[in-house]
């Protein structure tokens, strides 16, 4: 019996994610990126968390998600209301929670054909 992992419509699942590194496909990363199923952008200037800001989260705006998963690093972490505010202005989800649960749900959202995009900080 063969097994085959399917990732839905999109091009980029994330495959692999550790202290230090995320996996695209065969890629690895290891600074901060936004990450959509036809997409990444190895540019985010994000480093950590103080550096999540409505400056730096509304280039991800622009990809037009129907929800962005956000990844705060080792922990959960939330952003200040200004940037919840933001992604509520523009009628797009916004789902915080650290970098590793941030990844699974990512590929899940991206397996159901969800426009998701990830903002993730590398942990």
């Amino acid at each position: 019996m063969k097994f085959a992992q399917e990732f839905g419509a999109g091009n980029y699942a994330i495959t692999a994610y550790d202290n230090g590194f995320i996996k695209v496909n065969e890629t690895v990363h290891t600074t901060s990126l936004i990450i959509a199923p036809e997409k990444v952008d190895t540019e985010w200037p994000a480093e950590n968390f103080a550096d999540l800001d409505t400056e730096s989260l509304s280039c991800v705006l622009d990809w037009e998600p129907e929800i962005v998963v956000l990844g705060t690093g080792e922990r959960q972490q939330f952003p200040r209301a200004e940037v919840f505010r933001l992604f509520q202005e523009r009628g797009i989800g916004l789902e915080v929670m650290d970098t590793g649960s941030a990844c699974r749900t990512y590929n899940v959202l991206m397996a159901e054909g969800r426009q998701v995009a990830a903002a993730l900080l590398i942990i």
